[in-house]
């Protein structure tokens, strides 16, 4: 089926890519609060209503007992993170390619020598079957 109005353009999305969602310290410690405090059966419909897993109440709970409360801000999306360097990122990729080439040139060298041992072998029995 094609389409009357011609590609859609990029800023004409119809489905915007989706964000992560981010829980403040304050709401981490209420849902901890509201979750310990609740009777064994209705855990898990505060859980289902706050669309939450009980990986990250145990995650949250084990921050808290800690003190650890700058623990409690995602450290993999908080904007505080520090990211590396575009040079840095580079030289880490590059230093990987280098290490994996270097492998593979290793692997070559040694089937080549097996080759070649091989090879001499087969040239010895021809020689003597003569």
């Amino acid at each position: 089926m094609t389409s009357t109005n011609g590609p859609i353009a990029e800023s004409e999305d119809p489905a915007p890519r989706p964000t992560r969602r981010r829980f403040s310290p304050e709401y981490k410690l209420r849902m901890v609060a509201e979750y310990d405090a609740a009777p064994t059966g209705e855990k898990g419909a505060i859980l289902r209503r706050e669309r939450l897993y009980h990986s990250h109440i145990m995650e949250w709970r084990a921050a808290r007992d800690a003190g650890a409360m700058t623990t409690l801000t995602d450290q993999r999306t908080s904007p505080a993170r520090p990211k590396k360097a575009a040079e840095a990122a580079e030289l880490e990729r590059l230093r990987k390619k280098v290490a994996r080439l270097e492998k593979d040139l290793a692997k070559r060298d040694a089937a080549l020598q097996v080759m070649g041992k091989a090879s001499a072998l087969l040239e010895l029995l021809a020689e003597s079957a003569d």
